[in-house]
């Protein structure tokens, strides 16, 4: 697995493989916000925004031929993501959510995303991302890329994450865990084991694992976790220090004092792209930790998947 940053020459790139949606804010029946978002591609903006002219990131994923979807695209390209990897299905729509939060900034999701185009990014022959993987250095996926696909479409990313790791590439693999999204849990945890194995930094959400094997606890997870047969691991425990690390050699990063959180929405998010930016930077992994509880601690504190770039003048990349 090469970590160091790219030839002087060039930034590093890394594709985000995965589903952006349609984002409602608010109330059901009240007044509600309009804007975007989906775990890969909230990562995929953090990551544009943290690593600047250095990183350059690539999403993949399908959409329509509607404006709404078309609109998508102009706001990812205007954040700095590339779009060559994604595909225009005629007749096809976007996925949407709706967030509604609690007074303690939790979130309740509501999704109508059956029929989303992103689901048929692998019906076809080849993708761009296939046709392109060898020109990329890293690549990143979650649980959810791999849960709203169908079989035929996992076994070609699982294909696709064996080819980079092969020839050296980063491959990271993000657990986010929605049972809602599998047929069973007996399934979920077939294609998990396999993505694991595939992978050579696994970013895992704790409470997530601990729902994904049914562990009584939250330390039972963070062993579990630990177990996993990836080079790399970081561990997400919320509030708690994140554990970073592989095999016996382990590194609490505390995480960041937040006096108000207002929505949790993309914490696990920005602190993957907070994370990887700094590793594929060559920082040590518990700098890159440090940096991604900075990121997800600002991202809390303000409603949404994405926050005002205003917010963050600090912890995005200068040339």
């Amino acid at each position: 697995m090469n970590l160091s940053p790219g030839a002087a020459h060039r930034p590093v790139s890394i594709a985000a493989l995965g589903e952006c949606m349609l984002e409602l804010q608010g109330q059901a029946f009240g007044q509600l916000r309009q804007t975007f978002g989906g775990d890969t591609l909230n990562t995929a903006v953090y990551l544009a925004r943290c690593g600047g002219e250095h990183l350059r990131v690539h999403y993949a994923t399908a959409l329509g031929d509607d404006t709404l979807s078309t609109g998508l695209l102009e706001r990812w390209a205007a954040e700095g993501v590339q779009t060559g990897l994604v595909q225009r299905l005629p007749g096809r729509l976007p996925g949407l959510y709706l967030i509604e939060l609690d007074e303690g900034g939790e979130r309740r999701f509501h999704y109508w995303r059956g029929q989303a185009a992103a689901r048929s990014y692998f019906d076809t022959a080849a993708t761009a991302l296939e046709d392109q993987a060898d020109a990329l250095d890293a690549l990143y996926l979650s649980g959810i890329s791999l849960a709203i696909l169908p079989p035929a479409g996992r076994e070609r990313v699982l294909a696709l994450m064996a080819r980079m790791r092969a020839r050296g590439a980063v491959v990271a693999f993000d657990n986010n865990y929605r049972p809602r999204l599998w047929e069973s849990l007996a399934d979920a945890r077939y294609w998990y084991e396999r993505a694991f194995a595939a992978a050579s930094i696994a970013l895992i959400t704790a409470d997530d694992h601990q729902a994904l094997l049914a562990l009584p606890d939250l330390a039972s997870a963070v062993s579990a976790a630990q177990a996993l047969p990836v080079e790399e691991i970081a561990i997400k425990r919320g509030a708690l220090p994140a554990i970073v690390g592989g095999g016996s050699a382990w590194q609490e990063v505390a995480a960041e004092t937040v006096s108000r959180v207002v929505d949790t929405t993309a914490a696990g998010d920005s602190f993957a792209a907070g994370y990887l930016s700094r590793r594929l930077a060559g920082a040590a992994p518990a700098a890159a930790a440090a940096f991604g509880n900075r990121l997800a601690a600002r991202v809390i504190q303000h409603p949404g998947a994405l926050i005002p770039r205003d917010a963050m003048p600090d912890l995005m990349a200068t040339a």
